[in-house]
């Protein structure tokens, strides 16, 4: 019986492998291997789709961050606003960088972050606002563009989720100072390894940004301290043929998204909401119900792994526990543990697989209906 993942890559390894296959030779044959053409290329496409001026390749998305925060000056003694509920990468950025990550609640339905809890946390050492676009739609960027306009900060977006997505007609990665992409081989547009994008309409910024990611260096000389964060060939390349499918892609995913929207019993789950601004792009599809374990482990018995993002609030977290200074309230995060959970999406998958995942959740809430 095949098994049914929540992300698959190596299936979109296997649609595009021709393609891939030839543009891993070209780099190979090239000699050139680190920072070459197909990155330039790639920069020039990728800022072409998403809507702006630059775009500039880096290790991943983690350095897509740091590097962001340094290139705008964010260190020591600066506070940066984000979400708890993150990839740990989000607010390990911020360290990296030096900064303090300062933690608030997010919305009940969208899980974006929560505009209305910025007043309680911001001061005179608030530098930036990270909007993490998550699951693959984006945070309510009028309040937060408003918010960062008054308080005279930067706004950075985190799109690691949400490659292709739009607000407004517009893609996400174009509406803040600096745009932050990972490209890890699950992401909506991912390589096969690791790989990073940032995207920014300030071109000064830009070349600042390709500095940083290698030592600082112009013409191999450090005007910065920098760091090793280059892009390669190989990645770049395959990336570059990746994002000529990227809505295509998409569109399948939305396709997957409509049916499970439509068939699966609202009654006893609670399936995602889009808000009407946004082009959802659904990097994942989670639903929230009250017996996550028992589900998951039901549906590994009928071979369908299901995912779990994320099992614990980085608050909550060992590494992070009791020292991070976050909003009063954060019990909307903190309610989702245990509750939320991943259905298999990527945009290989099969309308009768989802079927699948369908009929064996129903029949987990209703067993006596007729067994597959």
């Amino acid at each position: 019986m095949k098994k049914i993942l929540c992300a698959n890559p190596l299936e979109q390894f296997i649609s595009y492998q021709a393609d891939i296959e030839t543009a891993v030779l070209r780099v190979m044959r090239s000699g050139n291997y680190v920072l070459g053409e197909e990155v330039g290329m790639l920069e020039q496409e990728f800022a072409t789709f998403i809507g702006t001026t630059d775009a500039v390749g880096v290790a991943n998305g983690t350095d897509a961050l740091e590097l962001a925060l340094r290139a705008l000056e964010i260190g020591p003694n600066d506070e940066v606003i984000t979400v708890s509920h993150t990839a740990v990468a989000t607010v390990a950025a911020i360290e990296a960088a030096g900064a303090k990550p300062v933690l608030i609640d997010i919305e009940p339905k969208t899980y974006t972050i929560n505009p209305d809890n910025l007043e309680e946390v911001v001061n005179e050492k608030t530098k930036v606002i990270i909007a993490v676009h998550i699951y693959g739609q984006s945070a309510n960027l009028d309040a937060l563009m408003k918010f960062c306009k008054k308080h005279k900060i930067y706004l950075i977006e985190d799109v690691s989720q949400a490659h292709g997505a739009k607000y407004k007609g517009m893609r996400l990665g174009s509406f803040g100072d600096v745009a932050c992409f990972s490209s890890y081989p699950t992401k909506n547009l991912g390589a096969i390894g690791d790989a990073g994008l940032i995207t920014t309409n300030d071109s000064k910024l830009a070349l600042k940004l390709k500095m940083l990611r290698e030592y600082g260096w112009n013409k191999r000389v450090s005007h910065y301290v920098g760091r090793n964060s280059r892009l390669d060939e190989l990645q770049a390349a395959i990336l570059r043929i990746k994002l000529l499918n990227l809505d295509e892609d998409n569109s399948k995913r939305q396709k997957l998204a409509a049916y499970y929207q439509e068939e699966l019993p609202n009654e006893v789950i609670q399936l995602p909401v889009s808000s009407p601004d946004n082009v959802h792009v659904f990097h994942l599809f989670v639903i929230q119900v009250q017996n996550c374990s028992e589900l998951i482990e039901f549906m590994k018995l009928k071979n369908i792994h299901l995912g779990i993002h994320y099992p614990f609030p980085v608050h909550l977290q060992p590494a992070y526990k009791d020292r991070l200074k976050m909003s009063n309230d954060m019990s909307v995060t903190e309610g989702l543990l245990n509750k939320i959970v991943s259905l298999p999406m990527y945009p290989e998958l099969q309308m009768s697989e989802a079927k699948k995942v369908v009929d064996c959740i129903k029949l987990f809430y209703n067993p006596d209906s007729e067994s597959l």
